[in-house]
């Protein structure tokens, strides 16, 4: 397409007066870079210099001391080409930085606070320098007051580090960031763009999402990122949405019912002695004491003796049986016809009964005569003539 043909397009005209295009409404522009400040290409302060000291000091635990003192000569020298003065304390345990006459940039002394908040966070000394230079930022990320429960800080914490440093490695890839965690702190070294994300995935770990999710999601952004035709595009389609489950939480076994409020103390527990005053039994002789207690023994194992009878003996009762409630007149009578019926079959057997025992009984009399006793001869008297 030729230079006239574009003159020829129509411009499309911003009608809203309040919001004109402005000469920085620019996409080649970068708004997020930082220029850095150099005094040979005519950088300098209104005044040739700063007007007052400023510093800023910080302490040190005791366990960075010996590491400190080795590695300050390396900070001195490298605070002294941007003309700031370091001092380190080992009294007091702190680390102080302070401008000079020679401090031409002005934010450099707020890049050497945050130099030294970071040797105090154990980051190592070569990888806090990088702080001071001007596409580098920091940020130390307090997670000690986002869980409660120290146990449970204490996993949620490994959980972002990972398995041997794995997700934390994944992470600073990701965001192109430094991550260090210590302690109830994070430290992030990186641009702007990447401690936002990595303060991101840090907070959503300490309140329980785990950076797996989070992980997934900036792979997937980085890999939009490089396509230009979806730069402008909404990329909520592409990114995955994890639903969080509604666990329920653990109840409590036995809930503690408070009872009501009385102003009163508890009354006094009665102790063994007083207990013994009350019973007569403090009275008594040891010896009393023994044959008091084995005459208690011995009541106690006739009453277990007598139940145990009583529970053997249940077993050998008869199961009584249980008659219907309601019971219709026709079985009523026939029950009554049916017990007519056994009485008169009862009198019956007994009747027979009775005759064949009188039979018996007469079978063995007539035998009798037939026996020769000699209680029944009688003896015949003589006629006497006379």
């Amino acid at each position: 397409m030729s230079d006239d043909e574009q003159d020829t397009q129509p411009q499309k005209k911003n009608h809203n007066k309040h919001r004109r295009d402005k000469p920085w409404d620019n996409d080649s522009i970068n708004h997020w870079e930082i220029k850095s400040w150099k005094a040979e290409e005519g950088d300098a302060l209104p005044g040739g210099s700063l007007l007052e000291e400023s510093s800023f000091a910080t302490l040190f635990p005791k366990y960075r001391e010996k590491y400190l003192r080795e590695v300050w000569p390396i900070v001195t020298r490298a605070l002294d080409k941007y003309s700031i003065k370091c001092e380190l304390n080992l009294v007091e345990g702190s680390m102080t930085v302070f401008t000079s006459k020679k401090t031409s940039d002005p934010y450099i002394i707020l890049k050497a606070r945050d130099l030294i908040k970071l040797l105090a966070r154990s980051i190592p000394c070569q990888q806090a320098l990088k702080v001071l230079n001007d596409d580098s930022h920091s940020e130390i990320i307090k997670i000690g007051g986002l869980v409660r429960n120290k146990e449970r800080f204490v996993k949620r914490r490994q959980r972002l580090i990972g398995p041997d440093g794995a997700t934390l490695k994944a992470l600073e890839l990701l965001t192109e960031c430094y991550i260090l965690v210590q302690g109830n702190t994070v430290a992030v070294m990186g641009s702007v763009k990447g401690i936002k994300r990595a303060r991101e995935v840090v907070i959503d770990c300490m309140n329980n999402i785990h950076p797996v999710y989070n992980i997934k999601r900036l792979m997937i952004m980085k890999e939009l990122a490089k396509d230009p035709k979806l730069a402008t595009e909404d990329w909520s389609r592409f990114l995955p949405s994890f639903k969080k489950k509604n666990v329920q939480r653990k109840k409590p076994k036995n809930k503690r019912i408070k009872g009501s409020y009385t102003p009163f103390p508890p009354a006094q527990i009665q102790s063994k002695v007083d207990q013994q005053l009350d019973s007569g039994e403090y009275f008594l002789s040891e010896r009393q004491r023994k044959a008091r207690k084995l005459e208690e023994k011995q009541q106690e194992s006739i009453k277990r003796s007598i139940e145990k009878r009583m529970d053997k003996e249940k077993d050998f009762e008869a199961p009584t049986s249980k008659s219907s409630p309601k019971v219709s007149t026709s079985s009523k009578s026939q029950s009554e016809s049916t017990n007519l019926d056994i009485d008169k079959l009862k009198e019956k057997f007994s009747a027979a009964g009775s005759k064949r025992k009188t039979s018996s009984s007469g079978n063995t009399n007539d035998m009798s005569d037939f026996v020769d006793t000699g209680k029944g001869k009688k003896k015949k008297k003589k006629r006497t003539k006379e």
